[in-house]
């Protein structure tokens, strides 16, 4: 194998890594926190106009192709002039997207606590709010943990989207490498071999996480 060759996969690849993973985090603290507070405000006021708007935006971002809301956030609103960064637009992008799927693992997760739970805070006298910050809402947090952890490694894989929009994550990187060198199977091969490795980590810390706060 060239060694300047690999050299220039080694640096492509680890600079777009830095920026794989930055989007990554910056699109799971915007999905959970959006996320979280969507299923909150679904669980603690219970209204039919409440449900209708938090389930129209659910059903709204988990039907539109991920690649697509990607093009109108980043072309689409630049040609009304408004530029978005390629990293900001990759971020909320994904973060929006996220947040319509991560709203219904906090949702299963709230629903799954037992009903004597909910009785017992409510014989001791706490109110629902109450109720929900003390008891719900860290038993509902458990068990959203691996449902949350699935999601997070498929995250990963689906900032090779943003690709598209020149962020220079992994595969834009990628791509430019094998522009210039045309060694495909080895640069892409070398580039699903970064996100094997990302993701079997991310998997793995969230395993150990799991077990650790297990009852």
């Amino acid at each position: 194998m060239d060694h300047d060759l690999l050299v220039r996969i080694v640096a492509a690849l680890g600079s777009g890594v830095m920026v794989t993973l930055e989007v990554t985090a910056g699109a799971l603290v915007l999905a959970v926190g959006l996320g979280l507070a969507l299923a909150a405000i679904r669980h603690l006021w219970p209204r039919r106009d409440v449900d209708l708007a938090i389930s129209s935006y659910v059903e709204l971002l988990r039907n539109i192709p991920s690649l697509t809301f990607l093009f109108l956030l980043y072309f689409g609103l630049a040609a009304v002039g408004v530029r978005l960064p390629a990293l900001t637009a990759a971020i909320v992008g994904l973060g929006l997207i996220g947040a319509a799927v991560v709203v219904d693992i906090f949702r299963a997760g709230f629903q799954a606590v037992p009903q004597g739970q909910r009785e017992a805070a409510a014989a001791i006298g706490l109110k629902p709010l109450q109720a929900f910050r003390l008891v719900i809402l860290p038993q509902g947090l458990r068990i959203a943990f691996a449902p949350l952890g699935n999601y997070a490694v498929a995250l990963v894989k689906d900032t090779s989207l943003v690709a598209a929009i020149a962020a220079p994550e992994v595969m834009f990187n990628a791509r430019q490498l094998v522009n210039e060198t045309f060694q495909t199977t080895l640069v892409y091969g070398c580039a699903a071999l970064v996100y094997l490795v990302i993701t079997f980590s991310l998997g793995q810390a969230v395993r150990w996480v799991e077990q650790r706060t297990a009852y």
